[in-house]
C-alpha cells in the first residue's frame, strides 16, 4: 500500500472483509433476467434486505410506463421490474450517486442458470461478473465507509435498477432524478479488461423500430398492385447499414413480418441500433434516417412509422471526468493497484449520468470477463481489490480521513 492514513488503511482492510463471495453465490442463482418480472422482485427483495444494513431509507420504486412496437406493428406496453433507491444523509455537504442493475441478460429459460469453478479462484455464472459482483463491491465499500468517522460528511444515494441490459427505458428518468445536484457518481460495471482497466469513454446507442406498411395483393394474379413491405425494409436496412461513418455505426438487426408466399406482404418491423461517438455524430444519425426513410417510401410507395429513439446519449471524457478518473487511479495507486482507462464501444448508465453533466467512473466493478455469453466469469479476488478501491475513492471525495 502507498500514501494511506492509519484511519483509510482501517476502512480499506474492512471493506475488503466483507462476505462478498457468499453474496454472489446467492444473488446469482436467481435469474434476474430483464424480462423475468418473479425473478426480479425477488432478487429486488434481496437488496433491499442487503442494503437496509446501511444508514437511510431504502425504497423499491415502480418503473415508469414503457412502449414497445410487437411483431403486427401496434404498440404494447412493455412492463419493468422495480428498482431501488436509497437514499442517506440528503442534508450532508458532499452528495455522491452510486448505480448498479439486478438485471442480467439471460431470460427465465436460457440455458445458463448454474455456476462452476473453471479453476481456483475463477468462478463462471450468470450475472457473477455482470453485475451481481459489482453490487457486492459497492455495498461492502459503502458499509465500511459507514464505520470511518468521516461518513457524517458524505450523503448518497444507490439506485440499483431492473432494466439497465434492455436499455433502461424504465428508470431512466429515476436515475436522471437521482444524479441532480450530486457531486460525483460511481457505478459498478464490470472493468472494462480483466486487468481491471476502466471504461473511458462511450458512444451513445439508440434503438429503432421501423414499420413499415405497403399493400397486400395476389402473389401470382396481381402482384403489381401490391406494395412489399419487405423489400422496403430490406432496402431501407440497406440504406441505413451503408450511410454508417467513422463516427456512426450502423446495426439493423431484425425483420418482423410478412406473409404467406402466395400474397405480397403489406407488414414489416425492422429494428435496429446505432451508436453515434458524439452529439455531432447523432445529429448526423437524425439526418441519415431522415434520408434514407423518405427515399425508401417514394421508390416502394410505402408508409414509414418510426418509433424508439436515442436513448443513451454518447460519454464523452471530459476535464471533470478525469478529474474523477484520477482520482481513482491515485487510489489504486496507494493500494498497489495500477487502474489505466480506455475507449469502449458499449454502453451503460454511465451514459445517461453523464448527460446530466455529472462526472462518472462506470466500470468500478469487479474484473472478470465473456460478459453476456455462457461463458462469463469472475475473478474472485477482485471483489476485495475493487471493493477497497471503491471504499478508498468515496471516502476521499467525502473529504478523506488522512
Amino acid at each position: 500500500m502507498g500514501e494511506m492514513s492509519s484511519a483509510e488503511r482501517e476502512i480499506v482492510e474492512r471493506a475488503k472483509a466483507e462476505p462478498m463471495l457468499g453474496q454472489v453465490e446467492a444473488w446469482a442463482a436467481v435469474n434476474s433476467g430483464s424480462r423475468n418480472l418473479p425473478g426480479l422482485q425477488h432478487m429486488a427483495g434481496l437488496l433491499a434486505d442487503a442494503f437496509s444494513r446501511l444508514a437511510g431509507e431504502v425504497e423499491l420504486v415502480e418503473p415508469r410506463p414503457v412502449e414497445t412496437i410487437d411483431a403486427s406493428g401496434a404498440k404494447v406496453e412493455l412492463e419493468h421490474g422495480r428498482n431501488l433507491r436509497l437514499t442517506v444523509r440528503p442534508e450532508a455537504r458532499v452528495q455522491l450517486l452510486l448505480t448498479g442493475h439486478m438485471d442480467t441478460v439471460f431470460d427465465a429459460d436460457h440455458g445458463f442458470q448454474q455456476m462452476r469453478w473453471i479453476e481456483n479462484g475463477v468462478l463462471n455464472g450468470p450475472g457473477v461478473a455482470d453485475m451481481k459482483g459489482g453490487i457486492a463491491v459497492m455495498l461492502a465499500a459503502l458499509k465500511a465507509v459507514e464505520a470511518s468517522a468521516g461518513a457524517q460528511q458524505l450523503g448518497y444515494q444507490v439506485i440499483i435498477n431492473s432494466d439497465e441490459e434492455v436499455g433502461s427505458p424504465g428508470s431512466a428518468a429515476l436515475l436522471a432524478q437521482a444524479a441532480s445536484g450530486k457531486t460525483a457518481a460511481l457505478t459498478y460495471e464490470p472493468a472494462a479488461l480483466p486487468d481491471g482497466t476502466l471504461a473511458g469513454s462511450r458512444p451513445g446507442s439508440g434503438n429503432f423500430s421501423f414499420v413499415v406498411r405497403g399493400r397486400s395483393a395476389h402473389a401470382g394474379r396481381n402482384p403489381q398492385d401490391g406494395r412489399n413491405a419487405i423489400v422496403a425494409a430490406s432496402e431501407l436496412a440497406l440504406r441505413l447499414a451503408m450511410s454508417r461513418t467513422p463516427g456512426l455505426s450502423i446495426n439493423p438487426a431484425r425483420i418482423d413480418g410478412g406473409s404467406p408466399n402466395n400474397v405480397v406482404p403489406d407488414l414489416a418491423i425492422l429494428r435496429v441500433n446505432m451508436r453515434p461517438r458524439t452529439g455531432d455524430d447523432e445529429e448526423i444519425a437524425r439526418r441519415l434516417v431522415a434520408k434514407a426513410l423518405d427515399e425508401t417510401a417514394r421508390e416502394h410507395q410505402v408508409y414509414i412509422e418510426v418509433h424508439g429513439g436515442f436513448g443513451r446519449p454518447p460519454k464523452p471524457m471530459t476535464p471533470e471526468a478525469e478529474a474523477l478518473f484520477g482520482l481513482v487511479a491515485e487510489a489504486g495507486a496507494d493500494l498497489g493497484q495500477v487502474i489505466g482507462w480506455k475507449a469502449t464501444g458499449g454502453v451503460c448508465d454511465g451514459n445517461n449520468i453523464a448527460a446530466c453533466g455529472v462526472p462518472v467512473v462506470d466500470t468500478m466493478g469487479v474484473r472478470g470477463g465473456k460478459i453476456h455469453s455462457m461463458e462469463e466469469f469472475l475473478i474472485v479476488e477482485s471483489l476485495g481489490e475493487r471493493a477497497a478501491l471503491s471504499a478508498l475513492t468515496i471516502l476521499r471525495l467525502a473529504g478523506g480521513a488522512r
